[in-house]
């Protein structure tokens, strides 16, 4: 391109001319300025045949992925014979076969015997930079021409009648070590010297999976390869795997080559202690237990379906509500309520737990885990602050490990009116949660309102954000403590060490009897006796509390209430976590 200077306009060139010249000077003028405008425009376009620039243009387009620009190119025969949305899958299949990253053209030759040579540079994740020299067949001439395309065209370096292949393997899969160094798989059979419970974390190899498939292609894996699909060998499976090898050729010639890599050993969080505590604190119960370190987000312990198994989290939210709560001024540690067995939101009653009758302080209204002070709370609160504060708890956020279920509550447009906004306020409605993530919301309390972020990775650095005030989340951390020591939680209590807990009890059908007003033709129906496989028991802890070293998270499905189902297993784990990080 000539510089701005160079780009004159024949109009202002027509200017310069005096305004009253003899009949001959004028044709000369006009001659020079025809000869000037000429060259003006050789000089825009370079000089460069009509068919160079087809091919700048369809090379241009390549280097940017834009399919639609290079179908433009072709001939009209090549158009009819290869629509649009199949040149692009020739395109992405070539480059997933060779691992490209991306792809340079050099300069444009020019046409030559119907055809126009360019260079071009791919670089590959495998094989290197892949230089070669592409043919771009031509079909009519000057302003006419276009590219008569084949399907060797998806590639340099392949010849017409010649395929693009690759052979690839894989290394030896790395080890996969405990956080103290003990392996908890290696070898090809991935064995261990410690028992079934510390390894049940490690999870299984199987052959790809059809909806990472295309993914791995592109990474270079051979279709015959196993990999992690679930536990510890899902979640490092790159660094495990380590780099494929191999040899990428067209037809006979050689395109590129390079040997595998063995990745390192992967040292991860997982305490091997307090995994087996938490694998039998479970037992043969659906569910799961998490353990995480508060301040760095380590992960100590994973069991069941700890961050797959998404439930309503019951009361552990209200831990959630009550610190958005405090943040907006909606409550205060002063506020006190009525002392009731139920409450009502939209005409519809909200009653506690086995209709027992609690409010008073706020302290005890949380300690005792009142439903009539906390969903009307949440409902003054409302929509948009009660999801704000869930989202500062790491709702509606990916974890950032492979298999963890996100946990969710909706938009605040779509929760729903003042009782729908109350009943998400005390972990139910449409609110979803895993025991990570409850772990994590207890983490984020113990450490001062700083939420860590999650990891299974020993070395990775700790990182953490700023979540919520340090004075809102020591207060909640005292009703915690109370819940434990004169609540609801009191099975998690631990002799000599200060526990902060919160239980939960999430309905899976309806436990409690609504506004039913009886008539002859339609009697309200008669109480039904408690079940416990109506309920899941949920407990969220930290220890010891005011310098915490362990958060746990449990849910037990279809197993009663929190406090008394769910507040041992915490307990447990809590004890195995205090003995392991001392």
């Amino acid at each position: 391109m000539p510089p701005a200077s160079a780009r004159w306009h024949p109009r202002r060139l027509a200017s310069r001319l005096p305004a009253r010249a003899p009949a001959r000077a004028i044709a000369l003028g006009a001659g020079l300025l025809l000869a000037l405008i000429a060259g003006l425009l050789a000089l825009l376009g370079g000089g460069r045949p009509a068919e160079a620039l087809v091919a700048e243009r369809f090379v241009a387009a390549w280097e940017r992925g834009d399919f639609a620009a290079m179908h433009a190119q072709l001939s009209a025969d090549s158009r009819r014979a290869t629509p649009l949305a199949e040149l692009a899958a020739r395109y992405r299949r070539s480059a997933a076969t060779a691992t490209a990253l991306s792809l340079k053209a050099g300069r444009v030759g020019e046409p030559r015997e119907g055809a126009i040579a360019v260079q071009v540079t791919v670089r590959t994740r495998l094989f290197g930079p892949v230089r070669e020299t592409l043919s771009l067949p031509l079909e009519g001439a000057g302003d006419k021409a276009r590219i008569d395309w084949a399907p060797n065209l998806t590639f340099p370096g392949v010849r017409r009648g010649d395929r693009l292949q690759r052979k690839t393997s894989l290394p030896a899969r790395a080890d996969i070590l405990a956080r103290d160094g003990r392996p908890l798989a290696q070898g090809p059979e991935r064995s261990s010297a410690l028992d079934a419970a510390a390894t049940s974390i490690v999870g299984r190899l199987e052959q790809l999976p059809a909806e990472d498939r295309a993914r791995l292609r592109e990474l270079g894996y051979p279709s015959d390869a196993r990999v992690g699909v679930s536990g510890l060998e899902r979640v490092f499976e790159q660094r495990l795997a380590g780099r494929p090898g191999g040899v990428l050729r067209a037809g006979g010639t050689l395109l590129g080559s390079s040997r595998p890599r063995a990745g390192a050993a992967v040292r991860t969080t997982i305490d091997p202690k307090v995994q087996r505590t938490a694998v039998a604190a479970l037992g043969e119960r659906a569910g799961g237990v998490a353990a995480v370190g508060p301040r760095d987000g380590e992960i100590l312990a994973l069991s069941g379906a700890a961050f797959s198994g998404l439930s309503p989290p019951g009361s552990t939210f209200k831990i959630v509500t009550l610190a958005g709560a405090l943040q907006a001024g909606v409550t205060r540690p002063g506020s006190s309520y009525p002392v009731q067995t139920k409450t009502q939101l939209e005409g519809v009653d909200v009653q506690n737990a086995n209709g027992e009758s609690c409010g008073g302080t706020l302290r005890a209204s949380f300690a005792h885990s009142c439903n009539s002070v906390f969903a009307p709370m949440g409902a003054k609160l409302g929509a948009q602050r009660l999801v704000r504060a869930a989202e500062a708890f790491g709702f509606n956020e990916d974890l950032g490990i492979p298999g963890a279920e996100k946990s969710t509550i909706p938009p605040a447009d779509e929760i729903g009116d003042d009782l729908a906004v109350g009943s998400s306020a005390i972990g139910q409605g449409k609110v979803q949660a895993t025991a990570l993530q409850m772990a994590l919301v207890a983490s984020t309390i113990a450490d001062r309102g700083r939420r860590p972020k999650l990891t299974l990775d020993r070395d990775a650095a700790p990182v953490r954000k700023r979540a919520f005030p340090a004075r809102t989340a020591r207060i909640v951390a005292r009703y915690m403590e109370a819940v434990v020591r004169e609540g609801t939680g009191r099975a998690a209590a631990i002799s000599g060490v200060r526990v902060a807990g919160k239980t939960g009890t999430a309905e899976l059908r309806s436990t409690q009897t609504s506004n039913c007003v009886p008539s002859p033709e339609a009697p309200c129906p008669a109480p039904q006796p408690d079940d416990p496989t109506d309920t899941n028991a949920w407990f969220a802890a930290f220890a010891p509390a005011g310098a915490p070293r362990v958060a746990v998270g449990v849910l037990l499905v279809a197993s009663g209430v929190g406090g008394e189902s769910a507040a041992p297993v915490a307990r447990q784990v809590l004890l195995a976590g205090l003995r392991a990080t001392r």
